[in-house]
């Protein structure tokens, strides 16, 4: 029976319900339903996948082929647990999975794997089809609201049709975290789970842009402008220093792109330590400080300062225009201060932006709060997977890797559930 059409009372009794359609909860019902499981996967959206396709608009970065060590590292404080299930499922096996997928791959020149046609949705459809093809059922528009208070096995949903109760034998909750709350992650979950006893951890933004105090002209003329090559340099919390090359965006409130999210975990815990984060940008990485000194001191004869800097340095545009905006006219008028500046240009940061508008959210259901097998301790028969838990990655395929890779652990933990003889009452 369809739950679409199905009365306000039980509607299925599926072995078990996985709660999000996206990667994770994708992985976990391929899992399950190839060890003879009755799958049925439940989304508030009118389809699966919706922000799996979304990341993959300027290429779906699948994964990254650099060195285990390094990849591992990416996952910072949660390493520890992450490494176990990447040990099952790692870069290489998800690039054989797809291809299994019919979906070719390649690696680009930064290390990062792609499908061939760049494409997210010819990867998705491939598995929907294989999905649906081994008994997986799908039931959009299905907002889950928690609980039956007098039955705890059973699911409430609210539907267009009305709202509709599932009981089940085990569930994976694989509601992703609070960003891109209209692609479905909207965290709505947490205080569900909250008041069964699970410990969370706040979400707060990842991979994010920071907003700075632009000056009305500067925003004005660069927002929208690359600066590169540019560096950052930060010191962290801990007091463990944080540097990083690339490039970044200014935009209209202050900075964004691939280098700043990759720095965004130390920006953002220091911003919320302090109240604000100062970040040094090296404006000549490829240049030592020697070498900017010798130049910056270089006779400049008639010339003005801006020549000077664009003829010896190259320093013009948009790098010209952080001197200014963020040194005083004394400052630039000091051939020692700006010889420094150059190498290490403060920049103050006020806050990053609103967790609805990033790439992804840290926090959530923390590891303490489940077993190895991602079931939760206070709620038995009850897996989490994805974004939902408390671990952060940047961008690169490292997020997407975890996500395959969480929902193989809470399926294979869900199906051992699933094998336990049934308890005494």
């Amino acid at each position: 029976m369809s739950l679409a059409n199905a009365s306000p009372s039980l509607a299925s009794r599926p072995d078990v319900a996985i709660i999000g359609g996206g990667p994770a909860g994708l992985m976990a019902a391929e899992v399950l339903v190839a060890q003879g499981a009755t799958v049925a996967v439940y989304d508030a959206m009118p389809s699966v996948g919706r922000k799996f396709l979304m990341a993959g608009k300027g290429g779906m970065n699948l994964t990254h082929a650099e060195p285990q060590p390094a990849f591992l590292g990416r996952y910072g404080a949660r390493a520890a647990q992450i490494a176990p299930m990447l040990a099952d499922f790692g870069p290489q096996a998800l690039r054989e999975w797809v291809h299994g997928l019919g979906i070719d791959t390649f690696v680009g020149s930064s290390g990062r794997v792609f499908p061939t046609d760049m494409k997210a949705a010819p990867m998705l459809r491939a598995w929907l089809h294989r999905l649906r093809e081994a008994g997986v059922q799908f039931h959009m528009r299905h907002r889950w609201l928690g609980w039956d208070e007098c039955a705890p096995h059973t699911l409430r949903f609210a539907t267009p049709h009305g709202d509709v109760s599932v009981s089940t034998r085990a569930v994976v909750l694989a509601l992703g975290g609070a960003s891109w709350a209209r692609l479905g992650s909207d965290g709505a979950w947490v205080p569900r789970l909250a008041d069964r006893g699970v410990d969370i951890a706040p979400l707060r933004p990842a991979n994010c842009g920071f907003d700075a105090a632009w000056s009305e002209s500067f925003a004005d003329r660069f927002a929208g402008t690359p600066v590169k090559p540019v560096a950052i340099a930060l010191t962290g919390r801990d007091g463990n220093a944080h540097y990083r090359q690339g490039e970044f965006v200014i935009s209209a409130t202050g900075i964004e792109g691939s280098l700043v999210y990759a720095m965004s975990a130390p920006i953002r815990d220091r911003i919320e330590a302090d109240g604000s984060a100062v970040i040094h940008l090296d404006l000549l990485p490829s240049h030592t400080a020697e070498q900017v000194g010798n130049e910056v001191n270089h006779p400049r004869g008639s010339r003005s300062l801006s020549s000077h800097l664009q003829s010896r340095l190259g320093i013009t545009g948009v790098k010209a225009g952080l001197l200014r905006e963020c040194l005083t006219k004394d400052a630039m008028q000091d051939p020692g201060t700006l010889a420094v500046s150059l190498k290490a240009l403060p920049l103050r940061l006020l806050r990053p932006r609103p967790i609805d508008e990033v790439i992804s959210s840290a926090g959530g259901v923390r590891f303490e709060a489940m077993d190895e097998r991602l079931m939760l301790r206070a709620l038995p028969g009850v897996f989490c997977a994805g974004e939902m838990l408390d671990w952060e990655a940047p961008t690169g395929g490292y997020l997407l890797t975890a996500c395959f890779a969480s929902g193989r652990t809470a399926a294979q933990g869900a199906a051992a559930y699933l094998r336990q003889p049934p308890r005494q009452s």
